[in-house]
């Protein structure tokens, strides 16, 4: 299946692209985001301020932190690839949603793993919600004939699981927080996929007489 808005502007990809850059930027001033105690201060995501704490707002706000520029770098350089693809297909209005709760998924499934852990870890970075972003593809591709553009439902499930298993080979990674991101992004890319098709056929078999 061909993009259906290949010439639109991916304005909600470039957004986030933007957004996480300079609030990566004006932490970066204030101080360093490679440490961890100052990054728990400015909203990463932390299970004891979470669960005991009650601030339930670190889950969204983890999603636009990053530790370091190689970390933001790498996050942004697939979502701008990836997002670009799927914000084409789905819209920005369903592209922004699938985007931000496939990063819910992401740190949802992050605090229940930290959920009565002996040590906690502290958590950020948009690598759920880009995650999503890789599943949604997956997803759509999945649902209308396995392709999108030059995407293959193949290709992007090697993608997915090569991501997968660099993050369990490397120290660091929340991949829990992996795991939530391309299942929150393939169930909801899904519920997208079918109400397109729903839709699709049901203009083509109405009838005016």
């Amino acid at each position: 299946m061909e993009l259906k808005n290949q010439e639109s502007v991916p304005y909600i990809t470039i957004l986030f692209i933007i957004a996480n850059i300079l609030i990566w930027l004006i932490l970066e001033i204030m101080g360093d985001t490679q440490d961890s105690y100052f990054m728990i201060e400015h909203g990463a995501a932390y299970e004891p301020l979470i669960h005991a704490g009650g601030e339930f707002y670190r889950l969204f706000t983890c999603m636009f932190l990053h530790f370091g520029a190689d970390h933001l770098m790498n996050n942004m350089l697939v979502l701008g690839v990836a997002g670009m693809r799927l914000e084409g297909v789905l819209g920005s209005v369903r592209f922004a949603v699938l985007y931000l709760c496939a990063g819910l998924c992401g740190s949802l499934l992050s605090l229940y793993a930290e959920w009565g852990a002996a040590e906690h870890a502290v958590s950020a970075g948009a690598s759920g919600a880009v995650f999503g972003v890789i599943g949604g593809l997956l997803a759509w591709a999945v649902w209308h004939r396995g392709k999108i553009g030059n995407l293959t439902a193949r290709g992007l499930l090697g993608m997915a699981a090569l991501s997968l298993y660099y993050g369990f080979t490397t120290t660091g990674v929340d991949n829990w927080g992996h795991i939530g991101g391309i299942a929150g992004g393939v169930l909801i890319g899904s519920i997208f996929a079918l109400a397109s098709k729903i839709c699709k056929h049901s203009k083509k078999s109405h009838i005016v007489y």
